[in-house]
């Protein structure tokens, strides 16, 4: 028998991390497929949480992006009247915040776009792809300003300190402002908290900058500047690595952060009825939005429906994983039996098998080994004994 459970793709608004508590998201099953040997039960369960739409995470990132853009013009004129490094260094960096804001808005329409043709998730990774040329562009930007900084350590311009402090008040301000509109949006997504994260970090630049501007308006120690650059440039380095970290992990297919795929595989083989959990693979396919699919092998007469919605559920609930695809076979007596099929049931198994330590029993009561179902085991005498058998 064969028993199939589907769930609709959630659209791009949902919190994909998110779930109805009750679990309707997860439909029973709908269909049957022809019968064969195995019994097979695929499971894909969705959760639909309703945070913050990405409508109005457009809204809020325009917002940002209207008050960066125009403070940025003013910190680069401010900054070449008063030869500041620091104003001309950390409005480069809010041009990077600028561009990664302009490119996370382009990148939400595109990933809303529903899947069609060979984009069977659709193109939900354009976020990722924004996030990491965002985080390359920090990264680059940060050497360029380290080297800047160093050179004014060596031969300081003079510095306008004045102008410097009053740029800076204004820069924290407006820097409030954008993190205060950037706080309220979806924060799962990768490129928003990046923009968020680039925006935290000017406004902690911002107050480093002040600090210097005011050093040298009061003592004429220029060098302050340079310092103040290089803690820029130190702030770009952090935020330009972390996004590029994560995305990196995304395009890998690497298990979410804090996701541990043996501890999950564990807790689904301890489930009842369960002999091995093995292919268990879990990814994300685009920031907040984790996946899973595996492998399960259960007792023979187990019901597989109920294995499968019981896992689901598991992982749901305890590991907030909503999009699920289960397999799930019986461990039948014809792999337990003597003769039974030439290749064993998982002969390329990717990963490592998960077990209860429960061997399925076959129709007569006789146990098979753990892991993959195979042939059973016969022991033969050993040819030196066979003189010793009585005839």
């Amino acid at each position: 028998m064969s028993e199939t459970g589907t769930g609709h793709e959630p659209p791009y608004e949902t919190a994909y991390e998110t779930a109805h508590e009750d679990l309707r998201g997860l439909r029973r099953g709908t269909g049957q497929a022809p019968g064969h040997g195995r019994g097979h039960g695929h499971g894909h369960g969705h959760g639909h949480g309703h945070a913050v739409s990405a409508e109005a995470d457009r809204r809020l990132l325009t917002g940002a992006l209207v008050l960066i853009l125009g403070f940025m013009a003013a910190e680069v004129v401010v900054g070449v009247v008063a030869h500041s490094l620091a104003l001309v260094s950390d409005a480069g960096h809010m041009l990077t915040d600028a561009i990664a804001i302009a490119f996370a808005i382009v990148a939400m329409r595109i990933a809303a776009r529903p899947p069609q043709g060979g984009f069977t998730y659709g193109l939900k990774r354009a976020e990722i792809i924004s996030a990491q040329i965002n985080g390359i562009t920090l990264l680059l930007l940060s050497v360029w300003f380290v080297y800047e900084g160093v050179r004014r350590l060596i031969e300081p311009p003079e510095v306008a300190g004045a102008y410097v402090v009053a740029t800076g008040i204004a820069g924290i301000v407006v820097n409030l402002a954008a993190t205060w509109l950037l706080s309220r949006a979806n924060r799962s997504s990768l490129n928003v908290e990046g923009a968020f994260q680039h925006i935290l970090n000017d406004l902690f630049a911002f107050i480093a900058t002040t600090v210097a501007g005011a050093v040298v308006w009061a003592t004429g120690w220029s060098r302050a500047d340079a310092l103040a650059a290089l803690v820029v440039a130190a702030l770009m380095l952090k935020a330009g690595w972390g996004l590029v970290r994560d995305s990196g992990r995304v395009f890998m297919e690497a298990a979410p952060a804090g996701m541990s795929p043996a501890e999950i595989g564990r807790r689904t083989a301890a489930l009842e009825h369960v002999v091995e959990v093995h292919d268990l693979h879990i990814w994300e396919v685009t920031s907040g939005y984790p996946a899973m699919s595996a492998h399960i092998l259960v007792s023979p007469g187990a019901d597989c429906h109920a294995v499968r919605q019981a896992a689901q559920r598991m992982v749901h609930d305890e590991y907030g994983i909503a999009h699920t695809t289960l397999q799930v076979d019986h461990a039948p007596p014809d792999l337990l039996a003597i003769g039974g099929p030439a290749e064993p049931h998982c002969a390329e198994a990717h990963g490592p098998a998960h077990t209860n330590g429960r061997p399925p029993e076959d129709a007569s009561g006789r146990r098979g080994p753990n892991g993959c179902p195979g042939r059973r085991r016969i022991r033969f005498p050993r040819p030196d004994r066979l003189s010793d058998r009585p005839t």
